[in-house]
């Protein structure tokens, strides 16, 4: 199992930046994509950001040239720099990462989505 640990979240002002990390431990074969997801009160979960492990980035049209995801495969981690925040960007932030736990799985292809327990981002002033 590959379990999912995010940080960085809290209460920010309009126009200000906050940083989320998410970092995977665990039984990890191998990891796919890695994104963020977010859910407001009383919406659907929506994709925020993502990044393979190799390729181009993708993000919501909503947070482009204000968000950049990144990852550091040595650590397992994938990073979210949000920038120019708006109150709509209120949210609970998810982390997910598609994975391999170990190479059995790996060789029937056979990837499983984790999700971290989400971190509350809170734009405000």
């Amino acid at each position: 199992q590959v379990q999912l640990v995010e940080s960085g979240g809290g209460l920010v002002q309009p126009g200000g930046s906050l940083r989320l990390s998410c970092a995977a431990s665990g039984s990890i074969f191998r990891i796919n994509a890695m994104g963020w997801y977010r859910q407001a009160p009383g919406k659907e979960r929506e994709l925020v950001a993502a990044i393979p492990s190799g390729g181009s980035t993708n993000y919501a049209d909503s947070v482009k040239g204000r968000f950049t995801i990144s990852r550091d495969n040595a650590k397992n981690t994938v990073y979210l720099q949000m920038s120019s925040l708006k109150p709509e960007d209120t949210a609970v932030y998810y982390c997910n990462a598609n994975a391999y736990s170990r190479y059995v799985d790996y060789a029937w292809r056979r990837s499983v989505d984790y999700w971290g327990q989400g971190t509350q981002v809170t734009v405000s002033s």
